[in-house]
């Protein structure tokens, strides 16, 4: 065997999808074997390679033991002469195992090889090259000068800015997303160390190849997409505690004395710099509009009861009370009533607002009711502080819908001006996709390879940029059945990063993107628009099953008389054990998220035997799941006498 691809897998089914299908593509006309190891995903990975790709060599973990140890648990098995480390959510040319191959037999010295990554929007991915970090590199990538001078031989080592983008060039420090190895390098110096469980290791192996006398060689005659972000969330406290920590694991693995001391000063230094950073991010992002508006509330009121005291009641001032306890409950009451109202998840829908701010006067002027009258001041600044807030606001969202999108037109914010490149029928097959993801688009028509097709082709793919422009696009659509992954990275290079794009693989109800190397990868299709098809959902589903099989237990005595039948106890055990779930399908419909074997069905309680029928029970049940209807469902069968349905 000439090459053995691994892919360490959690909970990113739609981009291992992805991956693969471009991994049996490059693998054409090569001896190749692709390893995927999942470790325990509950997103219905494992259920999805076993159907769609069987000759994949699979490992499905109970457990999940880290990318470390899962790679080497494939390794160990293959006696090919190369090893691809390959993360899921990435996407590979049809050339570039041919082109890598042909490297390292070219260049005997080489141990490993990395390739030239870019981003979901196309953007160069400066970790395809890296140098060792060693205590004078992380100081200055900690000080930021790696960011400000990133070309200098000097600051610029983490990334090695200094060596071209595209020239080959040897490097300390290849990136695990990507690490194309010689297996009897593996075999001289051993397998990944699994001491890390997640992070480092890339940095681990590369340092060992190049003790060991071989040379990491950066190979940009070949370019992969790696979406980045979906496995891990990199803004988490847990990503910053996981990675520094792994940091110092490989400062006492490799380095001594005074060079690991000053190391692990410095990474100790980092976790607490960057943890408090992530935290303030993380608040800032999730609350910061709140933070901003309860601050622009309160001062837009306090400007109101000074001129109320002067123009309006004519006294010198009101009671300190206004200022200590009035104001504070006005505005935590307002912002309170515009989070219940939703106006901060649609937050230039300005209905929402107003409402928002209608519901919160209602609920001040009853708060205000129930006060003791020496604290009754002034309804009228209630009444047009409500004219006031609501103005405020109103005019603070338009200027920052203004500045994020440089218009005024508020249905911009969430129009999205999509194109498809691809032929009619890839076009009529992603409108089909987009109508079931419930986005707020316009599919404006397609662009076509070499000529133009007639109705809703908009051009060919050489005047794509011109359109791009001419009608104003901000997301275009690939269809990777009729254009490369190469190709695909070139438009999105010569576009640029104003426009956010997707891909759709080939025989694929999804497309998938990513906006930002830091951010989550992105994708919507048929089966992603069911509820049940989200891993977290699938989790709450599992935590329902357990602590209501839990209470059953508990309640035995009672329960025994109550819904006492045939094979009960047996089912209550298996729901505890995770075996079944209380609710599962009533068909074997491929089309939806997998669940495992239920005691009870969806069409619970129904006489009737229609398959169709039940299908669309099944349909709505995925679409629309909730704990609710789980515990519905759950009661009309525990309800039912004799056997269950399942």
């Amino acid at each position: 065997m000439k090459l053995a691809v691994v892919i360490v897998n959690y909970n990113v089914k739609h981009f291992l999808e992805q991956c693969l299908k471009s991994v049996r593509e490059a693998s054409n006309g090569l001896q190749v074997e692709t390893w995927v190891v999942d470790n325990n995903s509950v997103d219905g990975s494992v259920e999805m390679v076993r159907d769609i790709f069987p000759d994949v060599k699979l490992i499905a973990n109970t457990y999940n033991y880290g990318f470390s140890k899962a790679n080497n648990q494939a390794i160990e098995q293959s006696d090919a002469e190369y090893v691809l480390l390959l993360n899921p959510d990435t996407v590979v040319p049809a050339d570039c195992f041919d082109k890598l191959i042909a490297f390292m037999e070219q260049h005997p010295d080489a141990g490993a090889c990395g390739v030239r990554m870019v981003d979901g929007q196309g953007k160069f991915l400066p970790e395809s090259k890296r140098g060792l970090p060693t205590p004078e590199v992380a100081l200055y990538k900690m000080a930021g000068l790696n960011r400000l001078f990133p070309k200098s031989k000097k600051f610029g080592k983490y990334h090695l800015g200094y060596l071209p983008e595209f020239e080959v060039n040897k490097v300390e420090v290849l990136a695990g997303a990507f690490m194309f190895i010689r297996k009897k390098v593996l075999d001289e110096i051993g397998l990944l160390d699994e001491r890390f469980f997640m992070y480092g290791e890339d940095i681990d192996l590369s340092y060992r190849i190049t003790k060991a006398g071989y040379q990491n060689y950066y190979v940009p005659l070949t370019s992969i997409i790696h979406y980045k972000g979906e496995s891990t969330k990199k803004q988490s406290v847990n990503y910053v505690r996981v990675f520094y920590k792994a940091m110092i694991l490989f400062a006492e693995k490799h380095y001594s004395g005074r060079f690991k001391n000053w190391f692990t000063a410095l990474i100790n230094i980092a976790i607490y710099l960057r943890a408090g950073l992530s935290l303030f991010l993380n608040f800032f992002q999730k609350h910061g509009l709140k933070l901003a508006e309860l601050i622009l509330v309160f001062g837009s009121l306090y400007a109101l009861v000074d001129y109320w005291e002067e123009h309006i009641k004519y006294i010198k001032a009101y009671p300190r009370e206004m200022l200590s306890i009035h104001l504070p409950y006005y505005s935590f009451t307002w912002i309170s009533a515009l989070i219940i109202s939703g106006s901060y998840k649609e937050k230039f829908n300005f209905s929402k607002l107003i409402r928002g701010t209608l519901l919160g006067t209602g609920l001040i002027l009853i708060i205000y009711g129930l006060l003791p009258d020496n604290l009754h001041f002034s309804r009228g600044i209630i009444l047009f502080g409500f004219l006031l807030v609501t103005a405020v606001l109103v005019v603070f969202r338009s200027l920052i819908h203004w500045v994020k999108y440089r218009s005024l037109d508020l249905n911009k914010s969430g129009s999205i001006q999509s194109l498809v490149v691809g032929n009619a029928s890839t076009y009529r097959h992603i409108q089909n996709i987009l109508d079931l993801s419930s986005r707020n688009y316009q599919q404006i028509g397609y662009v076509a390879l070499h000529e133009n097709e007639g109705e809703n082709c908009l051009g060919t793919l050489e005047q794509l940029q011109e359109i791009v422009q001419v009608f104003g696009v901000n997301e275009i659509i690939f269809s990777a059945e009729h254009l490369s992954t190469s190709e695909t990275m070139k438009w999105m290079k010569e576009i640029g990063p104003s426009v956010n794009y997707f891909i759709v693989p080939k025989d694929s109800d999804f497309a998938i993107g990513s906006h930002s190397k830091n951010s989550t990868g992105l994708y919507f299709g048929q089966q992603i628009a069911l509820r049940l098809s989200k891993s977290d959902v699938k989790s709450q589903k599992r935590i329902f099953d357990f602590i209501s099989g839990l209470l059953l237990f508990l309640l035995l005595p009672l329960t025994a008389i109550l819904f006492n039948r045939k094979g009960f106890y047996k089912d209550l055990s298996d729901v505890i054990r995770g075996s079944k779930t209380w609710v599962s399908y009533s068909t074997d419909s491929v089309e939806l998220p997998t669940l495992k074997e239920g005691v009870y069905t969806t069409n619970i309680g129904l006489t009737t035997n229609n398959e169709q029928q039940d299908l669309q029970l099944d349909r709505m049940y995925a679409r629309n799941y909730s704990l609710g209807l789980d515990l519905n469902l759950l009661w009309k069968g525990l309800r039912q006498k004799g056997s269950h349905n399942s």
